[in-house]
């Protein structure tokens, strides 16, 4: 499903981005977590092309997208890619990283963006404080900068259960899908590479002049601080609300796809009535 053979390149300023394109619509676009590409939706894309044209890219520096060679910000590469395409403004729906460059986008061009769904996100500003999660990201570290990969993989796989749960609680199709496409990001970058991403900053002033419906969705077993953070995003824009999945971390659209594809059906379905 969704296979490289089904992807198509927009030539940016800085090398093709790569992207999945399918069915018809209103346009829903899926931003995928960190490390990973646009597979992490096999189960969101079939589900919301039945009624809607999904575009799913893969971000730059993952997956099949070209590198950075020159200062970028994510949020910039997904506005020329909406405007390539020339689609209407576009409900944005990301997961982790990609929640973030969805809130980035509706701060830096809303006139492309019609509604936000941030999955496991709050802003792009969010730094976790939660002592658990910061463990996990110095074992990343520490493991990046020795060159272990296999370390590296070992603790990034360890947010699929979250702090609560072991691997053994995690069918190991969804770590060997993440672990798959993690590998594939990393196998693209080189230890020594210069890091071009430019963060936008300053968002959480801005939130408050959000105005498309925002709804912020998040695994009941993730980081308190960033649950709570989501929810506060919620509060401060003008029409949002959040959702808790009950039974799952990080990565709600992998182990409670179903769960998490009613909640997107039915947010997108408000959104006709408006």
């Amino acid at each position: 499903m969704n296979g490289a053979s089904d992807l198509r390149f927009f030539p940016s300023a800085d090398g093709d981005l790569a992207y999945l394109d399918t069915g018809s619509g209103d346009p829903v676009v899926l931003l995928h977590s960190g490390f990973a590409d646009h597979r992490v939706f096999d189960a969101q894309i079939p589900a919301l092309a039945a009624g809607y044209r999904v575009i799913a890219p893969d971000v730059r520096g993952h997956g099949a997208s070209a590198n950075a060679t020159a200062p970028f910000r994510w949020a910039d590469d997904l506005a020329a890619l909406l405007r390539h395409l020339d689609t209407g403004p576009a409900v944005l729906v990301g997961v982790s990283m990609g929640g973030a460059i969805a809130t980035d986008a509706v701060l830096e061009y809303p006139e492309l963006v019609r509604a936000v769904v941030a999955c496991s996100a709050a802003t792009s500003d969010f730094q976790y404080t939660d002592p658990w999660v910061r463990q996990v990201l110095a074992e990343q570290a520490a493991a990046l900068g020795a060159g272990d990969v296999e370390g590296w993989l070992t603790a990034f796989l360890r947010y699929v259960p979250g702090e609560h749960r072991t691997a053994a609680d995690i069918d190991p199709d969804i770590t060997d899908r993440l672990r798959g496409m993690a590998l594939g990001t990393l196998a693209k970058h080189t230890p020594d590479e210069e890091d071009h991403h430019v963060p936008v900053t300053g968002t959480w002033a801005r939130v408050p002049k959000i105005d498309v419906p925002v709804l912020t969705v998040n695994g009941a077993l993730d980081a308190p601080d960033l649950i709570a953070e989501a929810e506060r995003f919620a509060r401060i824009v003008r029409d949002g609300r959040s959702v808790i999945i009950d039974g799952t971390a990080h990565y709600p659209n992998l182990e409670r796809p179903e769960e998490l594809n009613k909640i997107l059906l039915d947010f997108l379905g408000s959104l006709r009535s408006r």
